[in-house]
């Protein structure tokens, strides 16, 4: 751990709390002009998409593609925001833009609130995985496991699986289902089938308005780049080699948030188009804390600056680590647990 790591870590949960509590009041204006720059060119890109296609220039609408992937994360990271409550201060108003929001990223609001408001609280807890977070196995329970359960897992930290495959099952299947809910819950239903009502009330209107072949060649490849960017910026806020694992009462939530959680360093205009999720260690410390005023953060309290730190570059690297080596206290790669003494 740095020195800065050192500085950051010393002061108490508590106190960090009350110094975080002053960026926390949303404002209005700043939120609304937010969504508006973010929606509004979402919508013209589609709409210059449709354009290109319909007078034969679909190689421009091909141009345009990661763009408008990057818009839609962006209206997810502001969903993101309405589910813990940071970017109005009604709570109202943040859950139904969150709701229709969340038609257009796939994702069934009030399901994804319930169990990423879970992953903050257990984040980084060896005891209290599996609800929103990527199966993490240690070196010693990957060992144990049958050969086709370590095949299994393998292929599951595939990057190919992980940012191809991942993306089309997390948002065309399971956020479609309430996997895992019985049906005698049918609250657990609500979320994901009020959801699923407004998609296809949305694409059988488009569908009807600019065809079915351009509506499905425009949007499926900008829902698949903006599915593989936000599963690899979860991945990478804390999936990187000195995150933090722990268990039983060597956990507590305070190291789990500054120290296991990432500050992805990226470009101004990467930072832009991810609303700063990127400053993920501050976050999870204080999530009330609207994603316009995470630099702000950064710039006053500078103990938080040089903590956690993943460059561009190095997180290229993340991708191939997949088991947490609990001697060692740092995630390991499948080559590297073979070194490892039985």
């Amino acid at each position: 751990m740095s020195h800065s790591e050192n500085a950051a870590a010393e002061v108490p949960a508590s106190e960090w709390i009350g110094i975080l509590s002053r960026y926390r009041n949303p404002n209005a204006a700043r939120s609304t002009l937010e969504l508006v720059i973010t929606a509004v060119p979402f919508v013209a890109l589609w709409l210059v998409n449709w354009a290109a296609w319909e007078f034969g220039y679909g190689w421009v609408s091909l141009l345009l593609t990661l763009p408008a992937a990057f818009f839609l994360v962006r209206l997810f990271m502001i969903q993101h925001d309405c589910g813990h409550g940071s970017f109005f201060r009604q709570r109202a108003v943040n859950d139904w833009v969150g709701r229709v929001i969340g038609v257009l990223t796939l994702t069934p609001y009030d399901a994804w609130k319930r169990s990423h408001a879970i992953h903050h609280g257990t984040s980084g807890n060896l005891d209290k995985r599996g609800i929103g977070d990527l199966e993490t196995l240690t070196v010693d329970e990957y060992r144990a496991r049958s050969f086709l359960g370590r095949f299994g897992y393998r292929l599951y930290r595939n990057p190919l699986v992980l940012f191809g495959v991942g993306p089309v099952y997390l948002f065309g299947l399971r956020h479609r289902l309430p996997l895992g809910a019985p049906l005698a819950n049918w609250r657990a239903w609500i979320s994901p089938m009020a959801t699923n009502l407004g998609i296809a009330a949305v694409v059988a209107g488009m569908m009807y308005v600019v065809g079915v072949k351009h509506f499905l060649l425009i949007q499926i490849p900008i829902t698949l780049i903006a599915g593989s960017i936000g599963v690899w910026l979860f991945f990478i806020q804390h999936q990187f080699e000195d995150t933090v694992w722990a268990a039983g009462g060597d956990w507590n939530v305070h190291d789990a948030a500054l120290l296991g959680s990432s500050y992805y360093v990226l470009p101004g205009v990467l930072r832009w188009f991810t609303a700063n999720i990127g400053i993920h260690h501050v976050h999870h410390l204080y999530a009330r804390i609207p994603f316009y005023r995470l630099p702000q953060v950064l710039r006053e309290q500078v103990r938080l600056a040089d903590v956690s730190r993943v460059s561009l570059l190095e997180s290229v690297r993340c991708a191939r680590l997949a088991l947490w080596d609990d001697c060692q206290k740092r995630l390991i790669t499948f080559r590297e647990a073979r070194r490892l003494p039985r």
